[in-house]
């Protein structure tokens, strides 16, 4: 009789394993558009001017992707996802400045349970990246990138060599957190990186909080460290860059208003180093550059449904700066967006977006990335398509 129970069981088990079902999905988004600049600099000549552009993943970056699940019973599930980037403009692959990692957008593995959620380990953004569908980077993009969510995390940074885990939904709330390994011999803190926050998400209403800190390191697990001007201050294990972000977002009718604000701190800035166009001048200051100890950014912002298909946009984006030099000196980065995105499908949208940036007492990080030299102010028109597959 036991042996009996004992093949039914095995014979179940095989069974259940032979029901076990996987799929692979192919998917990707094309966004690209036409870009008109003022003021951007020229490289070459040292001189600023008009300047006219083909630009790639203006509201979301253009990528192709693998994903995939196998139902393993029981309520388990093995999960992958594979994420390249790359610029429809010149077919190139999008890596890290000048990188050409294939799968540089997420690159995961992972398990997925009904009760407990899922761990993911590999190349992937932390929770600020999910949260920013409460903030205009859902409707704006890379266009809000330069005056602030670049340097927040809200339009998406990866942390590579990491582990993270996500609960699952409990009645409209879901946290998360992140580890990321520097991966350095006798020195754990060193390049390492965490992060964690939470998000609700209940009907009309959005809610997030989120936190996120990385060390130093000679491989630093956060890609915002490699990116960057590598800090010239500091050891491998000290704190490099700290950020704090909460918001929310309320659907009233046909408009969605949201705002949030961010404090980013970067503990090991220095008064000079390599910046775009070349080494910071005496008493000139970036957003982006290592002279940036503290950071707010301010947003207030609103999608507005005329018609089913046709939404109208509008934004504002505030960055109140403080720079390392005797004085602790100030800055301010303030940028406007008006736009329009008209869905001729769920997968096809036509966009137009028109912006303005202007600076005081900082050099101007430029819209989408271009700079504007001596000027203190600049203004640019994209007109796009993107398509979802």
């Amino acid at each position: 009789m036991k042996k009996s129970l004992i093949a039914l069981a095995v014979l179940g088990a095989i069974a259940g394993a032979a029901q076990a079902q996987s799929s692979v999905t192919i998917y990707g988004i094309v966004d690209t558009g036409v870009t008109y600049t003022n003021k951007a600099l020229n490289a070459t000549t040292g001189k600023t001017g008009s300047k006219f552009a083909l630009t790639s993943g203006n509201i979301q970056g253009s990528r192709l992707g693998f994903k995939g699940v196998e139902d393993l019973g029981g309520g388990l599930k093995a999960v992958f996802q594979l994420e390249a980037g790359f610029a429809n403009d010149t077919g190139a692959l999008q890596g890290d400045k000048g990188s050409t990692n294939l799968f540089r957008r997420k690159s995961v593995v992972g398990l997925s349970g009904d009760n407990f959620g899922t761990v993911l380990l590999g190349r992937q953004t932390d929770i600020t990246d999910d949260v920013s569908q409460w903030t205009s980077v859902q409707d704006f993009g890379g266009v809000t990138g330069a005056v602030g969510h670049n340097l927040d995390r809200l339009e998406g940074t990866r942390t590579q060599n990491s582990i993270r885990y996500n609960t699952p939904s409990l009645s409209g709330f879901t946290a998360s957190a992140i580890y990321g390994f520097g991966e350095t011999a006798g020195q754990t803190t060193a390049g390492q990186s965490f992060g964690l926050g939470g998000q609700y998400a209940n009907g009309p209403l959005g809610l997030f909080a989120t936190y996120y800190q990385s060390k130093k390191g000679a491989t630093p697990s956060d890609v915002s460290l490699t990116n960057a001007t590598v800090f010239t201050a500091g050891n491998p294990g000290d704190t490099a860059l700290k950020t704090f972000s909460l918001g929310a977002s309320y659907q009233v009718g046909p408009a969605r208003l949201y705002g949030n604000w961010s404090r980013v701190k970067q503990p090991l800035a220095t008064t000079t180093g390599a910046v775009p166009g070349g080494l910071v001048p005496a008493g000139t200051f970036t957003i982006g550059s290592i002279n940036n100890s503290k950071a707010d950014i301010f947003e207030l912002g609103t999608n507005y449904a005329l018609t089913a298909p046709l939404h109208l946009l509008a934004s504002v984006q505030y960055s109140k700066l403080t720079f390392v030099d005797a004085g602790s000196q100030k800055g301010k980065l303030t940028q406007f967006n008006l736009g329009t995105d008209y869905f001729l499908s769920k997968r096809t949208d036509l966009y137009a977006f028109a912006s303005y940036l202007r600076a005081k007492d900082a050099i101007n990080p430029g819209i989408l990335g271009d700079t504007t030299g001596g000027s203190n102010n600049q203004t640019a028109v994209t007109v796009g398509i993107r398509h979802k597959f």
